[in-house]
């Protein structure tokens, strides 16, 4: 079975960024893939550390792929 947490946790497991800020990437169509059953959102483990490596970056000019 996938790895789901919740926002606090996904939020705690991307550096702390505010659940706020998960919030408004849903709304905007960024940030990680989340799956919603009824109500909940959740986030898998893994598609959170795929979000993480893919904003790897070596340069604040350089952009994402």
């Amino acid at each position: 079975p996938t790895d789901l947490l919740n926002e606090h946790e996904a939020a705690t497991f991307l550096g702390g960024v505010s659940i706020k800020t998960l919030q408004r990437w849903r709304w905007a169509g960024r940030g990680p893939a989340f799956v919603k059953i009824g109500a909940l959102v959740r986030y898998e483990r893994d598609v959170l550390e795929r979000f993480i490596v893919d904003g790897r970056r070596t340069s604040t000019s350089q952009t994402g792929e």
